[in-house]
């Protein structure tokens, strides 16, 4: 008897790049969805009616990393060697164009107001990492360094000073390829993935040294890393790479004082799987996400690292991937009568692989949540409370595509 059950299904798809998609961003508690291409185009999709907002071109050159900064400003990072702050609050909007990169534009579409814009190393195609600091409105980004492949520069904002340069690894390990910029109390960590496959931990110590010390380095992969994520407990981080292996590796404590070097992952799987990146944990910690050269989006769990859901809709290999923001936006008046997600989460989960073992499947299936009753919402409040509330996975594609999934 043949099966009733359908492959899950995307929620939408966002079409209007024209080149393939490098990076994804949720900013503003979910109600846009940044995207950015090879072609250096910028695009920020309203969730709420699924429609481009603003649309610019933010580099002559491909798109490496985009995030939000706050509610207003938009951090990209290109491969012209720049990084660039725009302004990008709502009420700006206005004046952008939205006539996507697919489409003709007789004329040259207007750009946000330019914040801040750094000088940067991206001949290694390293994307950015930043951090808040103790003032809301300062930060600190890190990037590749300009001169030394295997150093990494941090630099101060809105100041624009380079504070640091740190040297995680060495020259014989390659080029930088991805890193992780975080806070933990007080103190600075630094996460770095080299071409070699090492995966490397530096932490600025405290008082008037303040000196950079290693105190973890590995090499689970054998061909370089591709991206890296730090878990939202800042316990420890995973890596993918070029290779079929997907590592967990420990963040030590600040307060740890060394004796001896770290150099075991805490957990590392052959996915049978080479070239997933982008690779994401939610902000729940309790799956993440890769983007596939075999153009699937895989979904793990992050407690037992086993597959437990594949995506699959473009043809063409996939390169980004993103979560929304599921904490900011969840409410305790969330009741037991969520009928759209049952089902979507009923077809990813029957997508997974019959060797996925039952634990962790009902573990991922705890991290469901319902839907309120929204009878008393208008239309627009109820598009809004979607756009915020849905457990959204965005995935980038080579054929110019965004894929839009609500995920358990």
């Amino acid at each position: 008897m043949a099966s009733d059950v359908r492959p899950a299904q995307p929620k939408s798809i966002l079409r209007g790049h024209k080149t393939q998609v490098h990076a994804a961003a949720f900013v503003r508690n979910n109600e846009r969805l940044l995207t950015g291409d090879s072609d250096g185009f910028v695009v920020a999709w309203d969730l709420t009616i699924m429609r481009p907002r603003a649309v610019w071109q933010a580099h002559t050159k491909a798109i490496l990393g985009i995030a939000g900064w706050g509610r207003d400003r938009v951090i990209t990072h290109g491969r012209d060697n720049k990084l660039m702050i725009w302004k990008l609050a709502q009420e700006d909007e206005a004046q952008l164009s939205t006539t996507l990169p697919l489409d003709p534009c007789p004329e040259s579409r207007p750009q946000p107001w330019v914040l801040h814009m750094l000088e940067v190393n991206t001949m290694n195609f390293c994307s950015f990492s930043y951090c808040p600091t103790s003032v809301e409105s300062e930060i600190l980004i890190a990037v590749p360094n300009t001169l030394a492949s295997e150093a990494i520069d941090i630099f101060h904002l809105p100041s624009q000073r380079r504070v640091h340069t740190v040297k995680v690894g060495a020259e014989k390990n390659g080029m930088v390829m991805a890193v992780s910029l975080f806070r933990q109390g007080h103190s600075l960590t630094l996460i770095a993935g080299f071409e070699n496959g090492l995966a490397a931990v530096a932490q600025l110590g405290d008082g008037s040294t303040s000196t950079w010390t290693v105190k973890y380095q590995n090499t689970s992969h054998t061909q370089p890393i591709l991206s890296l994520d730090v878990s939202p407990d800042r316990s420890f981080f995973l890596t993918s790479a070029a290779d079929a292996v997907i590592a967990k590796h420990p963040v030590p404590s600040p307060s740890h004082i060394i004796t001896a070097l770290q150099t075991e992952p805490l957990k590392k799987i052959n996915t049978k799987h080479s070239g997933q990146q982008s690779l994401r944990i939610r902000g729940d910690n309790l799956i993440f996400a890769t983007a596939g050269w075999d153009s699937k989006i895989r979904i793990y769990s992050v407690k037992t690292m086993k597959e437990v859901a594949v995506l699959k809709w473009h043809q063409v290999g996939c390169y980004a991937a993103a979560f929304s923001d599921i904490l900011s936006a969840s409410s305790p008046s969330r009741e037991n009568t969520a009928a759209t997600s049952s089902e979507n989460a009923t077809n990813i989960q029957d997508t997974a692989k019959d060797s996925t073992e039952g634990a962790a499947k009902e573990e991922v299936m705890a991290a469901v949540a319902p839907i309120p009753r929204l009878v008393d919402m208008t239309v627009r409040d109820k598009r809004i409370h979607q756009a915020k509330t849905a457990h959204w996975l965005a995935a980038g594609s080579k054929d110019g595509k965004v894929s839009l999934w609500d995920v358990f």
